[in-house]
C-alpha cells in the first residue's frame, strides 16, 4: 500500500475531525480514503452520462414520443451496466 502525505490548514482538519465523530469514522484516513473513493466514483457516473448524453442526446430531427420513451429506456439499460446496478 503506498503512503501519501498530506497537509491541511487546520480549520479544514478540525471540522473533518468534527464530521468524523458526528459520523463515526475511527481514524482520519478511514474517512480521507471513503472521501476519496466517493470522489472517484462520483466521477465515473459523471463521465457515463456524458457519454449517454453524447450518444442519445438532442436531435435535430423529429422524433415521437415513442421514440424518446426507447431511447430513454436504451440509455438507462447501458447506464445500470455501466454502473453495475441490477
Amino acid at each position: 500500500m503506498e503512503s501519501v502525505s498530506l497537509k491541511l490548514e487546520d480549520s479544514f482538519s478540525h471540522d473533518i475531525e468534527k464530521f468524523m465523530k458526528k459520523h463515526r469514522y475511527t481514524t482520519k484516513t478511514e474517512f480521507i480514503r471513503e472521501a476519496i473513493r466517493d470522489k472517484i466514483s462520483a466521477l465515473e457516473k459523471e463521465e457515463i452520462l456524458l457519454k449517454l448524453k453524447k450518444v442519445y442526446g438532442a436531435s435535430k430531427r423529429k422524433t415521437t414520443d415513442e421514440q424518446l420513451h426507447e431511447a430513454g429506456e436504451k440509455a438507462f439499460l447501458e447506464l445500470e451496466r455501466e454502473l453495475g446496478i441490477k
